[in-house]
């Protein structure tokens, strides 16, 4: 069996996998924010995805738990969990985006992190388990 795997490759995937854990959490303590302080987020009036600063501290808690277990999913190589990976990632980056009109650096960074974790995931993400 030839071993093509690269350590850029198996970098590229840990890193994504520190990325969803690093997203979670940073998830995590917006929503937290956003759920403890509701004048935490600037209210925007005319917006398609107007939800109450609660509502988006709840949705950016539920999130990033899971996008933090998924993260931490990623080191133990299973297929299934770059499956979820990249769902997860995916549905972060529209959450992201969704949220870009309330708090539009952090939306438009975590969108970046989470586009670069679907893309090592999907190019890279086998190479971890078999390093």
């Amino acid at each position: 069996m030839s071993d093509d795997r690269s350590g850029l490759a198996v970098g590229f995937t840990a890193f994504a996998g520190l990325m969803m854990i690093l997203i979670g959490l940073w998830d995590i303590v917006a929503g937290f924010a956003g759920i403890i302080h509701n004048d935490f987020y600037a209210a925007t009036s005319n917006y398609v995805f107007h939800f109450n600063t609660s509502a988006w501290g709840w949705i950016n808690l539920l999130v990033g738990l899971v996008v933090l277990l998924a993260g931490v999913g990623i080191f133990g190589g299973a297929v299934w969990a770059r499956t979820v990976g990249v769902i997860i990632a995916l549905f972060a980056a529209v959450e992201s985006f969704m949220f870009i009109p309330v708090y539009p650096l952090w939306g438009i960074t975590l969108v970046a992190i989470s586009v670069f974790v679907i893309w090592a995931l999907t190019t890279h993400g086998r190479d971890i388990a078999t390093r």
